[in-house]
Order: structure tokens, then C-alpha cells, then sequence
């Protein structure tokens, strides 16, 4: 034994069992329906970002995820947050980040088809991974999380990558710049 004091390191998080999530998606765009597997790839997307998130919710929880396209996202993207074109998803928070860990609904996902496709063409992304980050990276915020500092963005971007690599879904900022900070749209009280 020496006299240098020890490194303290935090204790590795456990694994511990995600919630199971009500899940009510409805899909407003028929090009949602080419994705076959795009049910279990949402629920298994949900799972990945609760296995690392925080927050854990409660059994049962509700979340809302509405598939859509460019045309429908614009126009919410324009009445929510003043941006009058389409986005790739949004998400709408049913409470706050203090109190979405006893709230019975965490809020709703929304995604857009044409944006998501179009963003995964560019960046040589799968289709359906980029499916998969979205839905995790919208559900880190309704559970709390932001990107709006680089320190927020930088938290957020290791969750996600967390996650996706539970997926087996390789890293999507490898070789790219942070998250551009944007706010959260809250709708709770």
C-alpha cells in the first residue's frame, strides 16, 4: 500500500429490468407500412432507451407515437414551435422532468416519413435504424433529457449511442458534429 489516495470510481450501473410501456402507435402515412417490422422495432427501440434512461417510468406507462409524413409534421412543427417546415420527430412531454418518473402517461413521439428517409439516404444511414435512433432519442426527452448545452448534448448523444448498441445499430455520430441544440416542447403544467 502507498501513501497516493485512491481514484474514486463509480460503481457500474446495473442492468436492471426496463418497465413495460403501453404503447398506442397509429401510423397516418401509408409509407410507414413499408416497414415491415416497424412495430417490434418501435417496441424494442422503447426498450433499448428505458434499459439506459435515468429515469425509469412507471409499469405501464403510456406512450404515444404518431407516424406521419412531411406535409402533417410541418404543420405541427409550425403551430408548436414557430418552424414552418418538416422536421424528423418531435416529442411532447405529458409532465414534467420531475414528476415524469409517477406520471401514469409520458407523452407523444411524432415522426415524419419523407425527412427520415431522406436523412438516412444522405447520410448512408438503414432506413430502420434511423427509425430505431429517433424513436429512442424522442423518448430521452419525454423522460427528461435535452441537448440544448453541449454538456446536455453530450449526455444525451452517450444514451443513445448506449441504447442503439443494445440493438446492435452502430454509432450514428460517429464522424459528425453534436446535436444542435433545439428545445424540448413542453405541454405539461
Amino acid at each position: 500500500m502507498n501513501d497516493r489516495p485512491r481514484m474514486r470510481r463509480s460503481a457500474p450501473r446495473a442492468d436492471r429490468p426496463a418497465p413495460e410501456l403501453t404503447l398506442a402507435l397509429r401510423i397516418q402515412a401509408k409509407r410507414w407500412r413499408e416497414l415491415a417490422d416497424l412495430r417490434q422495432r418501435v417496441a424494442d427501440a422503447t426498450q433499448a432507451a428505458l434499459t439506459v434512461a435515468p429515469v425509469t417510468p412507471l409499469e405501464g406507462a403510456e406512450l404515444s407515437l404518431l407516424m406521419t409524413d412531411d406535409k402533417r409534421i410541418r404543420v405541427v412543427n409550425r403551430d408548436w414551435r414557430g418552424f414552418d417546415k418538416p422536421t424528423n420527430v418531435l416529442s411532447f412531454p405529458a409532465a414534467p422532468p420531475e414528476r415524469i418518473a409517477s406520471s401514469p402517461v409520458l407523452g407523444d413521439i411524432v415522426l415524419a416519413y419523407e425527412t427520415i428517409a431522406r436523412e438516412a439516404q444522405d447520410e448512408g444511414k438503414d432506413f430502420g435504424d434511423h427509425v430505431s435512433h429517433l424513436v429512442i432519442h424522442g423518448l430521452l426527452h419525454l423522460l427528461g433529457e435535452d441537448h440544448e448545452t453541449p454538456a446536455q448534448a453530450e449526455r444525451m448523444e452517450a444514451l443513445e449511442i448506449a441504447a442503439l448498441a443494445r440493438l446492435g445499430i452502430a454509432d450514428p455520430y460517429a464522424d459528425s458534429e453534436p446535436l444542435a441544440p433545439t428545445p424540448v416542447l413542453s405541454t405539461a403544467s
